[in-house]
């Protein structure tokens, strides 16, 4: 974080869709029936992007880069997202593939998550203005398996821009192919931080407890906080590792918690507070998240963003220059 006057606090490079998500289906769905749900919610998805809307409404400074396709769903995906602060004068459109999408069955604590990738597959890092997301103190990458146009550069981008004296973070997300390997196992040892779920982090290391991937993978990744549901945060910081609870809440749906939580995170690890008091500010952002639909509507909506946060004492930083 040795820049002078960066533009940005945060810079992203990453997919963008719409998420549909279907209310009250059964569990079990016969084919060739119709099923109805209960309601329906149409909102911003992508973990980039909900990341990206979040983290600059904490007052994070934010510059996002993404390919849309040029067709309705991108157009509204992009209104939505416009509607925070984010820079986006980088965004890409046109092109032959249509914008992804993400369809959503939730059902209790699980879901179905069925997603048509599109123009997510076809941003690559000759598509990246280098000196634009060079213009920030950190970059982040989510969503690894869904890019797959980024591979083939990734590793020298990421390298340029550490040389350029940024700090790196990583949420992988899931894999659909449940592989977990290529370029994931070479970028790991250039992350600075990685913010991985219980299940990812045990597919990340190929392990079967939460304890052993940390053990194995501090060796590569300077910090790593383990989002792990109703059980709050796990940080591992070098050989200290720190349970932080979870902020008790009744969630109105989760989708979206996660990144959500990277970007309470990111705000308070970018003002320079401890890894445990980034988790804390971590869980509580995620904890607002499952108060609205999606991942971004209770950010949204203004009066219970700022409130929420407030009433559970979300640390309130000054930006370091």
């Amino acid at each position: 974080m040795s820049q002078m006057n960066p533009r940005f606090d945060v810079t992203i490079a990453g997919e963008v869709n719409l998420d549909l998500i279907l209310y009250g289906l059964p569990e079990n769905m016969p084919l060739d029936r119709e099923l109805l749900g209960s309601d329906f919610q149409m909102t911003l998805g992508s973990s980039s992007a909900i990341l990206a809307h979040n983290l600059s409404l904490l007052g994070a400074r934010v510059g996002f880069v993404t390919r849309v396709g040029d067709d309705d769903m991108g157009r509204i995906a992009m209104q939505r997202l416009g509607e925070s602060p984010v820079d986006l004068s980088r965004v890409l459109s046109g092109g032959s593939a249509k914008t992804g999408v993400t369809i959503l069955l939730p059902h209790g604590r699980t879901r179905r998550i069925l997603t048509y990738p599109g123009a997510m597959f076809d941003l690559t890092v000759a598509d990246l203005d280098v000196e634009f997301l060079a213009s920030a103190r950190h970059f982040h990458l989510s969503s690894l398996f869904l890019q797959k146009g980024l591979h083939p550069g990734l590793p020298g981008l990421l390298r340029e821009l550490k040389r350029r004296g940024l700090t790196l973070s990583l949420d992988t997300n899931d894999d659909p192919e449940d592989r977990w390997d290529g370029v994931l196992q070479e970028i790991l040892p250039l992350v600075d931080l990685l913010l991985p779920n219980d299940d990812e982090i045990r597919r990340i290391a190929r392990t079967n407890s939460v304890e052993e991937a940390l053990d194995r993978l501090s060796a590569q990744v300077p910090l790593i906080a383990v989002k792990c549901g109703s059980t709050g945060a796990l940080v591992q910081q070098g050989s200290r590792r720190i349970q932080v609870p979870p902020l008790a809440v009744t969630p109105v749906d989760t989708i979206g918690a996660g990144d959500t939580f990277n970007a309470g995170f990111l705000s308070a690890w970018l003002a320079g507070a401890a890894p445990e008091v980034c988790a804390q500010a971590g869980n509580i952002t995620g904890a607002l998240s499952t108060q609205r639909p999606g991942g971004t509507e209770a950010f949204r909506d203004a009066q219970l963003r700022d409130s929420f946060l407030v009433e559970h004492g979300f640390p309130r930083f000054t930006r370091e220059a």
